[in-house]
């Protein structure tokens, strides 16, 4: 189960703000929409919503698996979100605990179905819900995961084996190293642009909208470069529509981890 390692390993395991679905997934897909070799425009809480319009994506044992498929060429791609209190994720089964969501590039199909393959055989194999459902901070929550990965040491690889060591000999290092990302904050925003006009953005946030105001060249920056880092907000262009007399609105996100000092994952 690479992708859930490298998780793992690149801080995207975060504890999730409440226990709403719909908001947990939004988070999260706005957390695989703001990593920098997804295409700007990918509108990935869009794609993770239909999915489970059409189908329930929990898995049982505390857990749920959401993805999106995505028409492009890159590595799967994994982020995964710990709920304390758990969360009604359809009527009358278990509470979900962890959601771990895939970005799926269209070359990386048949890698997503053997990781999830091997997640299922060993949730039933390991699970031991009451372990997960008694965690009290993310480190208890990787330690869970390490072992549940650990659990099919009969299709890990050596190198995958290696890294597992690795994490479990670096825990208090990276606690210590590793941003907090169950502090992240991710923001939508809208920039109405246009010749002869100022720049305008629009957002609930209001310490977002006085630094989005006093960041110069904004929307030739969106423009240009798609997303990028500005102090400790990370800026990503989702989307682009063009209207009458060269009016433009900018569809954006805004994420930062919240008290500043750290910067948001890139």
């Amino acid at each position: 189960m690479d992708s859930l390692l490298d998780a793992l390993q690149e801080g995207r395991l975060i504890e999730l703000p409440d226990n709403n679905r719909d908001d947990a997934l939004h988070l999260l897909a706005h957390i695989l929409e703001a990593i920098p070799s997804v295409p700007t425009g990918t509108d990935v809480v869009g794609l993770v919503m239909e999915r489970e319009r059409v189908s329930s994506t929990s898995l049982g044992k505390g857990w749920a698996c959401p993805h999106a498929r995505v028409p492009f060429e890159e590595d799967l791609v994994c982020v995964v979100g710990w709920s304390p209190t758990g969360i009604a994720y359809e009527p009358q089964a278990e509470p979900v605990s962890v959601i771990a969501m895939y970005l799926v590039p269209s070359n990386q199909r048949n890698h997503y179905l053997r990781e999830i393959s091997l997640l299922a055989k060993a949730l039933n194999a390991y699970a031991d819900p009451e372990k997960l459902r008694s965690a009290k901070e993310l480190n208890d929550v990787r330690n869970y995961l390490l072992e549940l990965i650990g659990s099919t040491k009969d299709t890990v690889g050596p190198d995958a084996r290696a890294r597992m060591i690795q994490l479990q000999g670096k825990q208090t290092i990276q606690a210590l190293t590793a941003p907090d990302l169950s502090s992240l904050i991710v923001e939508p925003f809208t920039v109405v642009a246009g010749p002869g006009l100022k720049a305008v953005a629009l957002t609930q946030n209001a310490g977002l909208r006085e630094f989005l105001d006093a960041t110069a060249g904004l929307t030739e920056r969106l423009e240009a470069d798609g997303a990028f880092q500005d102090g400790v907000w990370r800026l990503v262009k989702r989307g682009v529509l063009t209207y009458q007399g060269g009016r433009v609105v900018y569809d954006c996100l805004a994420i930062k981890l919240q008290g500043g000092g750290a910067s948001p994952p890139k």
